[in-house]
């Protein structure tokens, strides 16, 4: 792990800046910079930028082979103890759902988008692929979504940055890739989206658009500030529904599932609407689960959905798959395409 500090802003009197924790990516910094412009409007205070580079970064093997894409979290988790940043900044769904000791998920601000997006080649949608069609990912999630669509596409596994990926498909390599669009969105290239997949054939992987904003435990102070700062309640509430549903099945890396939730108003108030779906790798076998509730028991309503699919075989569906790592994330082999 290797880090490096780049100012980002200075005050007359020489206050000490917040030091930001980011993974040294286009995508990453540009998330970690609107967290940074957030924080010195809302608190008052300078920030700085600290790139920390992991071998998840720089290594071009699998994920899996890594550890999954905790690698990544766990390189700036380090960075945080050990008093080299003050604040780490995540796609939140690239934390793995067990709790770490000594760190607090202090914000989840407002989410982005949530759904996956394609970009093909001559601008055509999913549909009007033509049948063997190279179709890149390296998601399992997406890959087993796609082939129980039954549309007759090869899919290709790919990693590397959305310009890498994008660049397989002008180059004629493949004929389309399948990104989230979130990351699209923060990078300003949601436009080259050909199509934004509706959720009812392709749900995103559990905390897909969210970011998470970790601090110290022992940094109460700070910890209170930035979430009522920078916390969306909704956008908490959705996201720890879906973790928990991911959680309980025990899902790993090699684990194709998929969760989307969302709080909206109903009769009686504030609702929180989830979905969520467990795959065979092929594809062949899906088990897709719904639920609603309420927001401040979002926990319960995970718990509940879950259980409702492991008692419709959820589990034997996934323990018959790879090895995995329970309480690792969901893998979706994003990278810089979160």
């Amino acid at each position: 792990m290797t880090t490096t500090e780049t100012p980002q802003a200075t005050t007359a009197t020489g206050a000490p800046a917040l030091r930001i924790g980011t993974r040294a990516s286009l995508l990453a910094r540009t998330q970690s910079g609107h967290v940074a412009e957030a924080v010195r409007t809302a608190l008052g205070v300078p920030t700085t930028l600290v790139e920390v580079t992991t071998d998840g970064d720089v290594s071009t093997a699998p994920l899996s082979s890594l550890g999954g894409q905790g690698v990544f979290v766990s390189a700036l988790r380090n960075a945080l103890l050990a008093g080299e940043v003050d604040v780490a900044v995540h796609s939140l769904k690239d934390i793995p759902t067990a709790p770490a000791d000594g760190i607090t998920l202090a914000a989840v601000p407002l989410r982005e988008d949530p759904r996956d997006a394609l970009v093909a080649r001559d601008d055509l949608t999913l549909g009007e692929l033509p049948a063997g069609s190279r179709v890149g990912t390296g998601s399992p999630r997406r890959r087993a979504q796609l082939a129980a669509l039954g549309l007759g596409l090869e899919i290709v596994d790919i990693r590397g940055n959305v310009d890498t990926r994008i660049g397989k498909v002008t180059s004629g390599e493949l004929d389309a890739v399948v990104l989230a669009r979130a990351g699209l969105a923060r990078l300003g290239r949601a436009d080259e989206a050909t199509e934004v997949l509706d959720p009812l054939q392709m749900l995103p992987a559990p905390g897909q658009g969210a970011l998470a904003v970790e601090c110290r435990s022992e940094d109460v102070d700070l910890v209170e500030r930035l979430r009522e700062a920078l916390d969306d309640p909704a956008t908490r509430a959705a996201v720890t529904a879906e973790r928990v549903v991911l959680a309980e099945l025990e899902a790993g890396c090699s684990a194709p599932v998929g969760a989307l939730a969302d709080v909206a108003e109903g009769d009686d108030g504030e609702e929180l609407w989830i979905r969520a779906v467990a795959l065979a790798p092929d594809g062949s076998v899906a088990i897709r689960r719904s639920a609603t509730g309420v927001p401040h028991d979002a926990l319960g309503l995970g718990r509940a959905l879950a259980a409702e699919m492991i008692a419709d075989g959820a589990a034997t569906l996934l323990e018959e798959q790879a090895p995995h790592h329970p309480h690792e994330p969901n893998h979706s082999g994003q990278d810089e395409a979160k």
